[in-house]
């Protein structure tokens, strides 16, 4: 129950940090590309990738920080860091096919799926 409060606390900053800082990269830059969206899901991406290296291989803090800051914070932040970190650790282990079909299968997969909702909403609406 203690992991679940630190994933939901991590959640709820990673989302307000996502919509603050999505939002000024938007006000600065505009909306005519997703620059928000991009700015957010690089940074999210730069600290997993830090955040990987201090605490889980190198232990620092324990299972509350790893819950509060990777899953809750950096999952509501950007799942793309998530989906980052778990290729890079499929190709560092040599799996090769696994990478790539994780890669094609989320980017063209969540594509469609994306697709197919908002098809299949729009005929219910």
């Amino acid at each position: 129950m203690t992991s679940l409060l630190w994933v939901g606390i991590g959640g709820a900053l990673g989302a307000m940090g996502r919509f603050t800082l999505a939002t000024a990269i938007f006000k600065w830059l505009g909306k005519g590309y997703p620059y928000g969206t991009l700015g957010v899901n690089l940074i999210g991406s730069f600290v997993i990738g830090a955040a990987y290296i201090w605490l889980v291989e190198n232990n620092f803090g324990g299972d509350a920080h790893r819950h509060l800051i990777m899953v809750g914070f950096l999952g509501a932040f950007t799942t793309f860091s998530t989906f980052s970190l778990e290729s890079l650790t499929l190709l560092q282990q040599g799996r090769i096919t696994a990478f790539l079909t994780y890669i094609a299968l989320s980017l063209i997969g969540c594509m469609l799926a994306t697709a197919l909702g908002m098809i299949l909403t729009k005929q219910l609406v």
